[in-house]
């Protein structure tokens, strides 16, 4: 198939939304396999065999990490991929050289080479003929990218889980863990072990896996199944004894004390303070791996960036957008977020999908915002604006300080309004949903141009 254009590419892997949606009923956890992704990696050759990998799972952090992951592997001399998903604004984020876009020629080649060695694709289970999902199409496209320039490295994270992802067909030289909280209930289970059990199943045998500090009862889980696939598992709380961060105006001043005595001092272009527990993830991974070079990663990480993580728009009143859409990365966020710019003044543009813990959440909004506009996180993850704004208002009822809540559809009236009501020794901060961080990114594009 000839392309002409990225956004033709794109729209080819789309398309295939509407077909998966036909036999989405029978996909759940329980009786979901891998079978059909297997199937087009051997239609295409397994170019997943053609370079190393690194592989990343976990509910928060893990584009973090594996983007500082990707970071380390360039500073040491080696030509890296990055898949990554959700994309803020751009779906080239999914498919990048550590951050660095590919050049539109190669990404329209490579997607015409897909879409012709694909056209003849058939799969029957006991459901009948079933298509590709548009993540299994993106996640072979990424391994036939990552082959087809010659990439030595690529760290890939998980979209969704980890047992039944799409990228859990590679075998990796490392497993990464990040920390496990409650999500996607319906499809991983309604419990932080059940969730956990689902993230370990990317730890293979005999392949060494590094473990973010967790809850004792998803650090249970990864333990055994270290044990029972012959991991060596390094858990970074006890590969340190201390790791310390403070937002700053010049970036996140983080320290690491490693347990050999040593210490990392760092100043993170990404703010946030979990930037420093997923830098210091990465840093203990490429050291195990014998891939850490003294002072070139440390510095690579020093300037690592990624879209909507505490990312800083420049505007006489500072603008925020952070995709945290559980309730500890929310807490962590809004702790970041008060150092900068205190707790009073500012607001907050917050946008949910369904199926998350949305009274924890709200309440962490209100204790830190006074000041509340809720919008739309977009149109391709089922949402419900109203029964939030509904939420809000409930819950503010009970609150001592008054609250301003406003429910604000369009995310480009959501941020206009947003800036007219905040003083400019203020700030705003779009967070809830990596989908409405991008929709206000685009907002933001828009009210600029």
């Amino acid at each position: 198939m000839e392309f002409k254009t990225f956004d033709e590419v794109v729209a080819f892997m789309e398309s295939f939304n509407n077909l998966e949606k036909k036999s989405a009923d029978h996909y759940t956890t329980r009786t979901y396999r891998l079978d059909r992704m297997f199937k087009l990696l051997d239609l295409l050759g397994h170019p997943e065999q053609d370079f190393l990998s690194i592989h990343v799972a976990g509910s928060k952090g893990k584009g973090s990490t594996a983007s500082f992951l990707a970071a380390g592997l360039v500073a040491a001399g080696f030509k890296t991929g990055l898949y990554l998903s959700p994309h803020l604004t751009d779906y080239r984020e999914r498919f990048s050289l550590a951050g660095v876009f590919f050049d539109d020629p190669t990404l329209i080649e490579v997607g015409g080479e897909l879409a012709d060695r694909i056209k003849d694709f058939r799969f029957t289970d006991q459901w009948g003929e079933t298509n590709p999902t548009t993540f299994e199409l993106y996640t072979c496209y990424a391994f036939l990218l990552f082959s087809r320039t010659a990439c030595q490295w690529a760290v890939i994270e998980t979209g969704l889980g980890g047992r039944l992802d799409a990228t859990n067909t590679i075998t990796p030289q490392a497993s990464v863990l990040c920390p496990i909280e409650l999500e996607h209930t319906a499809l991983l289970g309604d419990t932080i072990a059940k969730i956990a059990g689902e993230k370990a199943k990317i730890i293979k045998p005999s392949v060494p896996c590094f473990i973010a500090r967790q809850k004792p009862e998803a650090r249970q889980v990864f333990e055994a199944e270290a044990k029972a696939q012959g991991s060596t598992a390094y858990f970074l709380d006890e590969e340190t004894t201390g790791i310390a961060s403070r937002s700053t105006a010049e970036g996140q001043v983080s320290t690491i004390l490693w347990k050999d005595g040593s210490r990392t001092d760092l100043t993170l272009a990404m703010r946030g303070e979990v930037q420093a527990d997923n830098c210091a993830l990465a840093l203990l991974t490429l050291k195990k791996l014998g891939l850490h070079r003294q002072g070139l990663t440390e510095a690579a990480m020093e300037r690592n960036r990624l879209p909507g993580r505490m990312q800083k728009l420049e505007e006489s009143t500072p603008i925020y957008l952070d995709g945290a859409h559980t309730v500890q990365s929310l807490g962590h966020l809004f702790h970041s977020f008060g150092q900068l710019h205190g707790k009073e003044g500012n607001t907050v543009i917050y946008g949910a999908l369904r199926d998350k813990d949305h009274p924890h959440m709200v309440r962490e909004v209100l204790d830190q915002f006074d000041r509340v506009i809720i919008s739309t996180p977009g149109t391709y993850k089922a949402s419900d604006i109203g029964g939030l704004y509904d939420l809000f208002r409930e819950m503010a009822k009970d609150d001592a300080r008054h609250k301003e809540i406003y429910l604000v559809p369009s995310p480009v009236d959501a941020l206009r309004q947003a800036l007219e009501q905040t003083p400019e020794d203020k700030a705003i901060l779009a967070c809830g949903s990596f989908y409405l961080a991008g929709e206000i990114k685009k907002a933001y594009d828009i009210l600029h141009a």
